[in-house]
């Protein structure tokens, strides 16, 4: 080569010299970061690919982290109706124990009446201060809106869970397909004709409070009968009235107090003929019949007047006013709003969520309007302990201790079948969704490391190759001797 304007060699040279120059600082940058792709030219299919991955990581992060929020949230509401529990029950105890009346003296009544007021006190002061980051829990702050509810058709109506699009309503219909029915019998006299005297006789009525030994002597008349049956009612729970008004009635009916499968109404003849000629000595026996209910077109859960529907679209229980339990028809309300909803999964759309609605704890709206409300214990009022109303209270707190417990029961169902679920199987998933995004951006440390040497051996083999390719041109000086 006798050129010398040119040096080709030295040109070749410096190009392998920046390749393994830029070689090598690839794989400093690939070890300095732990990535082998730092920017999008360093692979650019793997670069969408692993963003839309990291995507998938973060909103998984986050909704474990929703998750465990409202497992908290959740937890502190529960937490406090563990308190309401503990107080409702020490009210039960309070009217049982009152009920003791010769027992007491009115000082003790007093002091109990005291008491029971301090606790409805204290539920109310728990169910209006429970609260998570400043939000309200248990005051009806978190409870659904209902619009359009007629008490004469709906005694009750608590909605727990339904999902009700921003701005939207949800219309929810009641349908009675079948009337609730009481237990029912009907005896004429022993005497042939169905006159309305009877043989003497003995016989035990009973129904869904207890029972009860009743005896008539011969000649007694079914008017007799029916005011022997009311007398015992608040101890059987039945009642009883005349076919036909004034005398010579022909027959006397028996009928329990409620309506449903739990109502019976029951009698037997323990001496005497007092059922109707043929029957003599049989048991007689006849139960209630729940209403039959569809919300929404779904088959609820009945018992007597109380409707209970449980599905992913409407979790509620309803309480039918006597009169629209037994009668086939149709009622509605709608859902306008409220509730608590949490986000527990990546995508935020309705399957994702879960849709919890807190009602208001406060002593106003335990119990129901159908049975009374906890609040009419307190002094003054028509159920306090000097009324000495003590079935009805018992009655009452009895069923703000079912409210409460119910609404824990479901709470705990969205926390152990929800929530916990959701949490375990989030993260199984962030596990294979970050395998998978280390796969195509973190750095093979062992196979840079191995890369880096070969760099660095490549880049000093051309820097030597450099220098003898800037010596080749020098050759050219031999020819001017």
């Amino acid at each position: 080569m006798t050129r010398i304007n040119t040096n080709i060699p030295a040109i070749r040279t410096i190009n392998r010299m920046a390749a393994n120059q830029s070689d090598l600082e690839l794989r400093l940058e690939r070890l300095a970061t732990g990535l082998q792709i730092n920017r999008g030219r360093d692979d650019p299919a793997g670069l969408i690919v692993s963003e839309l991955l990291r995507s998938d990581i973060r909103t998984t992060q986050q909704a474990i982290d929703n998750s465990t929020r409202a497992n908290n949230v959740i937890s502190t509401a529960e937490g406090a109706m563990n308190e309401l529990s503990a107080l409702l029950l020490d009210l039960q105890a309070l009217v049982v124990q009152t009920a003791n009346e010769a027992g007491l003296t009115r000082g003790e009544v007093e002091a109990n009446q005291l008491e029971m007021d301090a606790l409805l006190d204290s539920i109310d002061r728990i169910a209006a201060t429970t609260e998570f980051a400043g939000k309200r829990l248990l005051d009806g702050t978190l409870s659904y809106t209902l619009s359009g509810v007629v008490p004469d058709e709906l005694a009750s109506v608590e909605v727990y869970s339904t999902n009700v699009s921003l701005g939207a309503t949800r219309e929810i219909t009641i349908q009675v397909t079948q009337s609730a029915q009481t237990a029912r019998l009907e005896f004429v006299g022993a005497n042939p004709g169905g006159q309305s005297f009877l043989s003497a006789a003995t016989i035990e009525v009973k129904g869904a409070l207890g029972r009860q030994v009743l005896s008539f002597a011969d000649g007694a008349t079914l008017a007799d009968v029916r005011t022997a049956i009311n007398a015992s009612r608040d101890i059987t729970g039945v009642s009883a009235v005349l076919s036909a008004a004034g005398v010579g009635a022909s027959a006397v009916v028996l009928t329990s107090l409620t309506v449903g499968s739990d109502a019976f109404v029951s009698v037997e003849p323990l001496d005497g003929n007092f059922v109707e000629s043929g029957n003599a000595g049989t048991t007689l026996r006849d139960v209630g019949v729940d209403a039959g209910v569809l919300i929404n077109g779904q088959i609820a859960n009945v018992k007597g007047r109380r409707a209970d529907v449980r599905s992913p679209l409407l979790d509620a229980r309803i309480y039918l006013s006597p009169a629209r339990s037994q009668t086939i028809g149709t009622s509605t309300f709608h859902v306008t709003g409220g509730g608590a909803l949490f986000q527990i999964t990546p995508e935020v759309s309705p399957n994702g969520q879960v849709f919890v609605g807190l009602s208001s704890l406060v002593t106003t709206k335990l119990g129901n309007t159908d049975v009374g409300l906890l609040h009419t214990l307190r002094s003054g009022l028509e159920n306090d302990l000097f009324t000495k109303n003590f079935p009805t209270a018992q009655t009452i707190v009895e069923e703000a201790i079912n409210q409460v417990a119910s609404l824990r029961g479901r709470l705990g169902s969205v926390q152990r079948n929800h929530i916990d679920t959701n949490i375990n199987s989030q993260r199984i998933a962030l596990e294979n969704v970050t395998a998978s995004e280390s796969v195509i951006r973190d750095a093979e440390m062992a196979k840079e490391i191995s890369a880096l040497t070969r760099a660095q051996i490549l880049v000093q083999s051309t820097q030597a190759t450099l220098q003898i390719a800037n010596q080749v041109p020098q050759s050219v000086l031999a020819l001017l001797k």
